[in-house]
């Protein structure tokens, strides 16, 4: 890649943590984000943290920048409600996603809190949030 040219990241990448969708190995990902000089990489896995801290440490040890993201499924309603509403093109539907990434330790914090939230409160199908979850824990 040429000096001037600019760096590209992936701000949207699932790991085996991401269940049935996700087939990234994170020393894997690591590596080829090292490997074309990307100075960063985010791992957004569907609805759960669970690989963080892993990915964390095989980023930092590898020298490229750890971006904590998480895809949260997100309630068409009340997380604590469990139906069906009817969505686009009339299929029904149960949740729909959102890509949040941590800006900073507060992000991470409340990124952890809004993942458990999502399994406690909102479990129906997925682990979900609501917009009132996210507002009250939107800081970072």
């Amino acid at each position: 890649m040429p000096q001037d040219a600019p760096s590209f990241v992936h701000l949207h990448c699932h790991t085996h943590y991401s269940l049935l969708d996700g087939a990234n190995r994170i020393d894997e990902l690591v590596g080829r984000a090292k490997e074309l000089n990307q100075p960063a990489v985010a791992i957004t896995d569907h609805g759960n943290m669970f690989g963080v801290v892993e990915f964390y440490s095989a980023a930092k040890k590898a020298g490229v920048k750890p971006i904590l993201g998480l895809e949260a499924y997100i309630a068409p309603g009340d997380r604590r409600l469990r139906e069906m509403v009817v969505g686009v093109g009339g299929t029904k539907e149960s949740n729909y996603h959102l890509l949040l990434l941590a800006m900073n330790n507060a992000g991470y914090r409340n990124l952890l809190k809004l993942s458990s939230l999502a399994y406690r409160e909102g479990f129906y199908y997925k682990p979900r949030i609501d917009r009132e979850t996210l507002e009250a824990h939107s800081e970072g």
